[in-house]
Order: C-alpha cells, then sequence, then structure tokens
C-alpha cells in the first residue's frame, strides 16, 4: 500500500545502483533531493559493500533514501532489483555520477501521469571535459520514438518508466552486459510501446574516468552491443544485419580518422567495435543457444522450488 505523501512530495522512486563511488553519489543524491518536487523515495542498490556508500546513504534518510546492498555486480541486475523492490509504481533511473536537475521529478512525473504506458527519456550533458564522458545526448528539441526501430534512443542513466510495465517486458537482460539498455530500448520499441524523448528531462554525466578507463569501458560496452545482436540474430532478427553493417561503417570513419589525424590522448569508441562486438558476438551466441536457455530455465526452476 502506498503512502499518501505531502503536496512538495510525488509517489515516484528514483533507483540508483552504485558501484562505490561514494563522492559522485552524494553529489548524485543530493541533486535528487534538492528536485522540487522531490521523490517519495530514493532507492540505492550498493554493489561494493562499501561502508562509506552506507553512510552517504545514511545522511539522506531525511529524502527517503533507502540501500539494497547486492552481492553480485552488474548495472542491469541492480536496476532490476531496485524496480521490483521500489515502493512507487512510477520510476526513474539514473546513475551514481549523475546529477539532475531541480525539475527532474516533476517533469517525469507530468509525462507519466498522463500516459503511463510512456517510458520517457532526456538530454545527458557532460560536467568536465566532454571527450572523457561516455554517454551523452544533447538534442534540443523533443521527439516521438514510438512506431519507429531503435535500439540507442534510451539512455538508460536518464530514463522514467511505469515500473511495472518494465518489469512485465522483462527488465533489463542481466546477460546483455553494458548494452543492457539499448536492448531493452529495442524489445520496448519492438513490442509497439511509446518512448519520447524530452530535452527538459535533464541530467549532468560527470567526467572522472581516464584515458585507459574510458578505453576498457568502450571495449566493455562493444562486446555488450555484440551481444544483443546475437541474442536477436539467434531469435533470426533481420534488423540487427543492418545494425552490424552500421558498426562496421563507424569503425571504418574511426580508423580513417585516426589515419589523417593521428593518434589521440583519448580513446575513440568507434575503434573498440571490430574486436569487442566480434568477442560479444560469439560470447552471445553461446548464451542463447537453445542448449544455454535450457539449462538458465532448469536453473531458474529449481531456485524456485527451493525457495518454497
Amino acid at each position: 500500500m502506498q503512502r499518501s505523501q505531502a503536496p512538495d512530495v510525488l509517489p515516484v522512486s528514483v533507483v540508483v545502483p552504485t558501484i562505490g563511488r561514494a563522492e559522485l553519489l552524494r553529489r548524485c543524491l543530493q541533486s535528487i533531493s534538492e528536485c522540487d518536487p522531490r521523490a517519495a523515495e530514493i532507492v540505492i542498490v550498493d554493489q561494493s559493500g562499501d561502508d562509506a556508500v552506507r553512510s552517504v546513504v545514511a545522511d539522506f534518510a531525511p529524502s527517503n533514501a533507502r540501500l539494497l546492498v547486492s552481492t553480485e555486480r552488474d548495472r542491469s541486475l541492480a536496476v532490476n532489483r531496485g524496480m521490483r523492490e521500489a515502493e512507487h509504481d512510477l520510476g526513474l533511473v539514473t546513475d551514481d555520477d549523475c546529477t539532475v536537475a531541480p525539475s527532474w521529478v516533476g517533469i517525469a512525473w507530468r509525462h507519466l501521469s498522463s500516459d503511463a504506458r510512456t517510458i520517457v527519456t532526456g538530454r545527458v550533458l557532460p560536467v568536465g571535459d566532454a571527450v572523457s564522458v561516455p554517454s551523452l545526448i544533447g538534442f534540443p528539441a523533443p521527439r516521438d520514438y514510438t512506431g519507429e526501430i531503435h535500439y540507442d534512443v534510451l539512455f538508460g542513466c536518464n530514463m522514467a518508466c511505469n515500473r511495472v510495465r518494465f518489469l512485465a517486458l522483462g527488465g533489463f537482460d542481466e546477460r546483455v552486459k553494458l548494452a543492457e539498455d539499448n536492448d531493452f530500448c529495442y524489445r520496448w520499441l519492438r513490442a509497439g510501446q511509446p518512448l519520447r524523448y524530452d530535452p527538459d528531462l535533464l541530467i549532468w554525466h560527470h567526467a572522472w574516468r581516464g584515458p585507459d578507463e574510458l578505453r576498457r569501458h568502450f571495449r566493455a560496452y562493444a562486446r555488450g552491443q555484440g551481444i544483443f545482436y546475437a541474442k536477436h540474430l539467434r531469435a533470426r532478427d533481420p534488423a540487427m544485419v543492418r545494425f552490424l553493417v552500421r558498426d562496421v561503417r563507424r569503425a571504418a570513419r574511426g580508423i580513417a580518422s585516426r589515419v589523417v589525424r593521428g593518434p589521440s590522448t583519448w580513446p575513440d569508441a568507434r575503434l573498440a567495435l571490430p574486436r569487442g562486438v566480434a568477442a560479444g558476438l560469439v560470447e552471445g551466441w553461446k548464451a542463447f543457444s537453445p542448449r544455454a536457455a535450457a539449462r538458465s530455465a532448469s536453473g531458474a526452476s529449481l531456485a524456485s522450488s527451493e525457495r518454497r
């Protein structure tokens, strides 16, 4: 049963996965707590076991921040758990290295209270050097993607949705590492569900990675993208061929740019695509084989019977 809220508090749950970046998390929670109106609760899913994270969350108890501890380290798993255990049907998601605009909760509420079927995403702008921030979007005009087929128009660090509908579609696929929001975006639009981009739903993604960390991130993301492609290729989805061709072209442009301009201190995400996507395709083809699916179903059934 959902509790009644004060007029300046909306019945919305914010889910924040974190992996132990305590000071970044503090800035994130501070920005969420300063939204006007505020969210009724902030659910932080910590996968680090860091006492510093626990201390930060305790400081925001007056804003109804609460901590869930997960022993497994995976963003998709953290978001899914936060969505399952949130108190309110309307959910917002951001990351621990992001801060949100004061209007963030109110704008999400405006969209979702008028149409609970939709997912809303918005602008992600950099704080610090933009070249060191891996995920940004700055389009100034709203756009409705409903009825179109995309995988890359939902930004998982800035999304608002009805969590019941999110979970009904299976939530984030925990097998698709780092590209789980792309996979969910694709499944959501393929199912005919509405997805809208509102530039007023604004967050900032903070720069903290160095070149080596960013290079590893791009490689891991490309691998996750390959897993996503393999998952749907297993289902004989021809759209994946088109997406793969687009990645080949992007990689070629990245290689050409490097030849013309020479090496750069900061990595180019396009250069991670050939090896990363290829590795992900191999991994995903095995992970989504009929035999692997049967083992997964058997394990889920056993775990369910043990709980009973």
